[in-house]
């Protein structure tokens, strides 16, 4: 009976300590990985609620926790067109580049700024040329598996964007 109480107590005791483990994380440590769009949200200026953008999006966002970042994001069904396409763009119909223009991309060195729950994307590509070696703001939250990215500056209108952990 001993023996069982002795590995009751052992067993309880690693698993608080393997969770006072995890909450320990940094919030750096918490965005390294890869997560998948789950959705993108913009806040309508007339209610001031968040609305789903368009018909939805998908997409990936990188965080290699070596301060380098991707994210790509297009339509829904993106990867299934009705047209097909060239392998070299000058060759490329209107069509074609219209649905090409569906898919936003960026590359950025990344900085989380704790303190005040935002993380920096300096840009370093785009797939839009005017947004070029621009240093954007998102504060940040995160819930269970999920990452909330909500845009800090309002050119267009506030955007709030949830990940959830990519486990394949």
């Amino acid at each position: 009976m001993k023996t069982i109480s002795k590995i009751i107590v052992l067993t309880t005791t690693l698993m608080m300590i393997s969770c006072l483990q995890v909450q320990d994380k940094s919030d750096k440590d918490q965005f390294t990985g890869l997560w998948k769009l789950h959705i993108l949200e913009f806040k309508d200026p007339v209610s001031g609620k968040y609305k789903m953008y368009k018909d939805g999006l998908q997409g990936y966002i990188l965080y290699d926790g070596k301060d380098n970042m991707a994210v790509h994001l297009t339509s829904r069904g993106y990867q299934n067109p009705d047209i097909a396409f060239h392998d070299i763009l000058d060759s490329a119909s209107i069509e074609e580049l219209r649905h090409r223009s569906q898919s936003y991309v960026y590359f950025a060195k990344y900085k989380v700024l704790e303190d005040e729950k935002k993380v920096e994307h300096a840009r370093i590509s785009h797939s839009n040329p005017n947004e070029w070696n621009l240093t954007v703001q998102r504060w940040y939250e995160f819930k269970g598996d999920t990452l909330v990215l909500i845009t800090v500056e309002n050119t267009n209108s506030p955007l709030r964007v949830k990940w959830i952990k990519y486990l394949p």
